[in-house]
């Protein structure tokens, strides 16, 4: 007994300080990306062919356009044309809306997750159940980061559950091939409203590297009304919790 307590004594106060505290990331962390107001379009054009999902885009003025639902956040557009793109350290990243993920030159603010609706029913309590939808296990992995003790979701009283029925939501991965179809509907089905549904992780956004796969739903959205977008591949647990938090109104 008094080896567990000076073992935990050594260990100290392991849970990070986020949300009262900025948290610390590695240096080479990828967050939102920041765009050139004005681009060569021969380097953007090579910056775009770099791009293995088609993120990267050029709008009708042939400015930069980059939908961070689709990014895998690669680094490849950047390290071709470095002055065209390039990576933040800003993890707050989620969205509500599917559009506010287009990042532009013009559109440089962090983007509103908050809905209104849900903050009212769930915000001191929300039971998600988790769907690995074909996911290869690095978003999921990342969801489950959130229940150690170093983020301790709990303590902001969101918590998974084992069953739909139990859930207030589906907290969704994977590109939602169509094995996994009918097993996503039932869950959705299965949960009793009103319900949310967060897609968290390119492929359960857009279909991520699978987009447009004969066997692939293109992510959630294909099937289901999604209410919380979290873009990464996978996102990094700040980005999660930080858009589960500005979802409920909690920041």
């Amino acid at each position: 007994m008094l080896k567990l307590i000076a073992a935990r004594l050594q260990q100290g106060y392991r849970t990070i300080g986020y949300p009262a505290a900025a948290p610390t990331l590695p240096e080479r962390y990828r967050g939102r990306p920041l765009l050139a107001a004005a681009a060569d379009s021969a380097a953007l054009a090579r910056a775009m062919a770099k791009c293995p999902t088609g993120a990267l885009r050029a709008t009708p003025d042939a400015r930069p356009a980059l939908d961070l639902g689709a990014c895998l956040f690669c680094d490849a557009c950047a390290r071709e044309c470095p002055d065209i793109v390039r990576f933040s350290s800003e993890f707050r990243q989620a969205a509500a809306k599917r559009e506010e993920l287009i990042v532009t030159p013009d559109r440089a603010d962090i983007p509103v997750a908050l809905h209104r609706e849900a903050s009212r029913l769930f915000g001191r309590s929300l039971k998600l159940r988790q769907v690995s939808a074909g996911g290869c296990n690095a978003c999921e992995a990342d969801v489950n980061v959130l229940n150690t003790v170093v983020f301790d979701l709990g303590r902001f009283g969101i918590q998974f559950v084992a069953s739909p029925r139990h859930a207030d939501g589906l907290l969704i991965t994977g590109p939602v091939p169509e094995n996994m179809r009918e097993a996503v509907l039932k869950s959705y089905a299965a949960t009793p409203a009103p319900k949310i549904v967060i897609a968290v992780g390119a492929c359960a956004i857009s279909g991520g590297p699978y987009k447009d796969h004969p066997e692939v739903h293109n992510g959630a959205g294909g099937l289901l009304p999604v209410d919380l977008f979290v873009p990464g591949c996978p996102p990094h647990p700040l980005t999660i919790l930080d858009g589960l938090l500005r979802f409920l109104g909690r920041l």
